[in-house]
This record gives structure tokens, C-alpha cells and sequence, in this order.
């Protein structure tokens, strides 16, 4: 989810790097689950939380675009996955009827983040905390390490800054070439890093092998 704004409208202004504490820790969210209704298409869905569902589910991207688990939104011209809502409540479609996460162990990096979120700047990111977002007040400190909760998370940090970036080149690549090329790039995007599984263990390898030759393939330097 991209969130437009000044930084100090939606945090305390602090920015924080992996092994910082933060007061994010919402004690396993017990009695509540806010966060997981209402969120529309903004929870978007990474190469990594596709390859995961698809791991957890044993469902390729159109199965889960089928039951409702996922559905495409256009995203600055491109075709994005994200979460599925449904029901009364508008609620995720992996919460449970007791309110809790029935795919946590492959949950979504956006809901491994939160309340945090990322800013991009200088070809990296930082973390900040959403002062207002979670409905859970009284939180305790955590290092954001270990509430991302992410194996090999230095090798998840460059995957999210290679992935962040790359969109972005592709919505400038879009505003030079011309906008008649967004449904070609659209496909592209979608097929290419999120249709075709990955088939090795390694995914960060294999994502970057697909980065790489993605940005050749539309001579970007």
C-alpha cells in the first residue's frame, strides 16, 4: 500500500532500521483483528507473498483470484494482486471465524509490517510507525527484526528495495514510451513474477535472475 503525504502526518517522525527497538508489539493481537477488515485492495501482494500463498495453499495465482483470496486491482498501470475481502464485515479472506490468521506462518509482507511501514529514499528504505493505524494502544517495544518476523532478512530487505524500485521504473519506462504499451507491460509484469512459479528453493536467487532479465528486456539501466 502506498500511502501519499508528509511523514509526520501518519507517524511521530522517528525512522528506524532492523535492529532498533519500536513499540510495535501488539501481544499477538488477542481480541482483535481491525487490521484484517476493511483494507479494500490495499493489501498488495508481492512476488514473495504469491510464491508463499501459493506454497501454503497449493493454489496457482488463478485459483486464488478464483475463491476470492486474491484479486487484481491496476496499480500506476499495471495489473496487482492483493488480499481478498468479503462477507458483511468486508473481512480478509484467510480470517478465520474464531478472528485469527488461518495462513500466518505465509501471511503477507504488509501484515508482517504493521502498524510499521517503509519509506523509500536514496535508493533504500526505513521503517516508521503508523501512529494511528493499529487499534491496539498499549503496545510494547519490539526490535523490527523480530516483529517482521522474516527468515534471511537482510536478503528480504534488498528483494522489497529491488521490487519497490522496479515498479517505479516501469511507471516512468510507461510515461516515456507511452501509455499504449500498458496493457502489453501489464501482462508482462503479471506473468513474469507472479504467474510462472518459482520453482527453486532459493527465491530471492531466482527473483533476481527474472529482475535482471526483465530490465534488459525493456532496456532499462
Amino acid at each position: 500500500m502506498r500511502r501519499e503525504g508528509s511523514l509526520e502526518e501518519f507517524s511521530d517522525g522517528r525512522l528506524f532500521q532492523r535492529t532498533d527497538m519500536v513499540r510495535a508489539n501488539c501481544m499477538d493481537c488477542i481480541g482483535c483483528s481491525d487490521c484484517c477488515k476493511g483494507m479494500g485492495n490495499t493489501v498488495q501482494l508481492d512476488p514473495l507473498d504469491v510464491h508463499r500463498l501459493r506454497c501454503e495453499t497449493g493454489k496457482e495465482l488463478q485459483q486464488l483470484t478464483q475463491v476470492g483470496a486474491v484479486q487484481l486491482t491496476v496499480v500506476d498501470g499495471m495489473v496487482l494482486p492483493s488480499l481478498g475481502m468479503s462477507g458483511e464485515k468486508n473481512a480478509c479472506y484467510f480470517l478465520n471465524t474464531q478472528g485469527r490468521c488461518s495462513i500466518h506462518k505465509a501471511r503477507p509482507g504488509i501484515c508482517r509490517l504493521f502498524p510499521l511501514g517503509r519509506v523509500y529514499e536514496n535508493g533504500g528504505f526505513s521503517y516508521f510507525l503508523q501512529v494511528n493505524e493499529c487499534s491496539m494502544k498499549k503496545r510494547s517495544k519490539i526490535k523490527v527484526e523480530k516483529w517482521i518476523d522474516t527468515p534471511d532478512l537482510a536478503k528480504y530487505e534488498v528483494f522489497v528495495k529491488n521490487w519497490h524500485y522496479l515498479l517505479k521504473d516501469i511507471e516512468q519506462w510507461l510515461q516515456e514510451n507511452g501509455m499504449e504499451h500498458q496493457k502489453q507491460m501489464a501482462t508482462t509484469v503479471l506473468q513474469f513474477f507472479y504467474e510462472n512459479p518459482y520453482q527453486s528453493v532459493a527465491f530471492y536467487e531466482e527473483f533476481e535472475q527474472r529482475r535482471i532479465k526483465f530490465r534488459r528486456a525493456f532496456s532499462m539501466t
